[in-house]
């Protein structure tokens, strides 16, 4: 994990860039188009959308006109909660393929555990896997719980499970249920939207390497195996985001941010969203 192209295989044999663009609350048109431009052309191949953030046209745009070969960019979207179900789910990835322009969608995951339909939904994405209309398909925002609920029934395993993950919010059962299963673990909202960038230790750390708040917490992830989506709309910070293959935290850094977790979110709790 030296370099911004460096993966990580997911179960299924496919490679998934460790460190990707995110673009949620991303406006749609000349913003989404600009980030996503911003972010090929500093080395990043993987880009995160959903049909939620309704911007999914611009990011195909972007990639459309980047010059960067398709097959080069790993790219995911995800099924919102009102079209739960298995017709539905197969209905909403034909229109969020359509808005991206591409004929394969490398990732597609349940952006939530809806109650009582997810399972439906898992078994539209196993379809859609079958098929060879997706590369890989995963989750996002399942606790151990709703994992262990979904795999009673799937005949495919997640490849990802893409949760709030960053040193105040860890979940370490889940992490470990994850790589029991060889489902990689990706991280939203790694840079804690923030709110953490003058933590005392996050600013002795940055100091100490040169590198920001932000650098520091996707370092952190990296080297806890987590695959982590910062999202920013500036191109220096976009750039600066992926600049994080040219030095490594210790140990006792890594346990001393370890030791941060205290289960605080900035996002939806999963407990109480469905």
């Amino acid at each position: 994990m030296n370099d911004k192209h460096a993966t990580t295989v997911l179960h299924n044999g496919v490679h998934m860039p460790w460190v990707g663009l995110g673009v949620y609350k991303v406006d749609k048109g000349d913003e989404v188009v600009q980030a996503v431009d911003a972010a090929l052309k500093a080395g990043y191949r993987s880009i995160d959308t959903a049909a939620f953030y309704d911007n999914e046209e611009g990011v195909g745009q972007a990639i459309a006109e980047s010059g960067v070969p398709r097959d080069d960019i790993f790219l995911t979207s995800k099924v919102w909660n009102d079209r739960h179900g298995y017709e539905e789910t197969l209905a909403a990835f034909e229109e969020s393929r359509k808005k991206l322009g591409v004929d394969v969608i490398d990732l597609y995951l349940i952006h939530w555990p809806v109650t009582g339909k997810h399972k439906e939904t898992w078994r539209a994405l196993e379809t859609l896997y079958e098929e060879g209309k997706v590369r890989a398909i995963g989750v996002s925002n399942y606790l151990v719980r709703h994992l262990n609920e979904l795999l009673k029934d799937a005949k495919i395993v997640p490849m990802v499970n893409q949760v709030e993950y960053h040193p105040w919010l860890q979940q370490p059962e889940l992490h470990h249920f994850c790589k029991e299963n060889n489902i990689q673990l990706e991280a939203w909202s790694p840079l804690t939207r923030g709110r953490k960038f003058d933590d005392p230790l996050l600013v002795k750390l940055s100091e100490k390497y040169g590198k920001s708040p932000a650098q520091i917490l996707i370092r952190w992830d990296l080297q806890k195996q987590v695959v982590t989506i910062p999202k920013s709309v500036t191109p220096e910070r976009i750039r600066a985001n992926i600049d994080v293959f040219d030095f490594t935290l210790t140990g006792e850094e890594m346990t001393e941010l370890n030791n941060y977790d205290v289960e605080e979110r900035f996002g939806s709790d999963p407990n109480a969203f469905d």
